[in-house]
């Protein structure tokens, strides 16, 4: 399977390798290219269809989401998903409960941005419940 045809013309930074590091906190499979960790942290993060990662917070610093390829879903907790496909940008503040991910039957591919803030740190939490994603499209 071509992964860029399937991501479409967006997709322009490579996927990178198997997110091992983070596998705990995903159901299904992502690969991770770190663009930069200097100054602002900006990763290319590639989620396979069904791919999600758990709820989670950004404590102090947030995250800001950039849309490059597929299509998928972000998610407040207690607020309905989003759909999110490419061009779509996510500012994500901290203390807010959220996960995001690939739709089931896409791939996925955005940018995350780690907002900067002295003491900032990601607390992961459980897992979005199967019964829950089934309910997107």
């Amino acid at each position: 399977m071509d992964i860029k045809k399937e991501l479409g013309e967006g997709a322009v930074f490579p996927v990178g390798e198997k997110n091992d590091a983070f596998t705990q906190y995903f159901i299904g499979q992502s690969y991770l290219n770190m663009l930069t960790t200097q100054g602002v942290g900006i990763g290319n993060v590639t989620f396979e269809p069904g791919c999600r990662n758990n709820w989670h917070i950004h404590h102090k610093g947030g995250q800001i989401l950039l849309v490059t390829g597929g299509r998928g879903y972000y998610q407040e907790w207690g607020k309905p998903a989003q759909e999110l496909k490419p061009g779509d940008v996510v500012n994500i503040p901290p203390e807010i409960k959220h996960w995001h991910g690939a739709a089931p039957d896409s791939w996925f591919q955005h940018l995350a941005i780690e907002v900067p803030a002295e003491g900032s740190s990601n607390e992961w939490l459980e897992p979005v419940s199967p019964e829950e994603y089934s309910k997107l499209k």
